[in-house]
């Protein structure tokens, strides 16, 4: 009587990101998203012979998220206190007045205001 093999070989996964090109092997390379090219947009616009160091983009970057999670956060605690699923530009100028300091919170509210005013005119 024979016997049947029942051991079965691993098969090689392929990894479906990489592309292979012979032996070699070509990552694709993950997305880092930054704000550095508008920080450095707005910089020009306001000081157009400044430069900024990396460490700079690199501290500016992270303040941005951070008053973006800030203000996402309270807008979307205020949506749930009045039983609303959707954020719109009322909880988020209200979470604005209520994270930035007086006349900051003002400047914010108005630039808000024009840049929302600007996009739904041109829409």
């Amino acid at each position: 009587m024979s016997q049947v093999n029942t051991e079965t070989k691993p098969v090689p996964k392929v990894d479906k990101a990489a592309k292979v090109a012979g032996d070699k092997k070509e990552r694709k390379k993950k997305r880092h998203e930054t704000y550095s090219s508008y920080i450095y947009r707005v910089l020009k616009s306001v000081h157009p012979e400044t430069g900024i160091s990396n460490r700079a983009m690199a501290i500016m970057n992270s303040f941005i998220n951070d008053i973006f999670e800030r203000i996402a956060t309270e807008a979307s605690r205020l949506a749930r206190y009045n039983n609303r699923h959707t954020l719109t530009s009322r909880e988020i100028q209200t979470a604005v007045r209520l994270l930035l300091p007086g006349e900051l919170a003002k400047h914010a509210v108005s630039e808000g205001t024009k840049s929302v005013t600007k996009y739904m005119s041109n829409a």
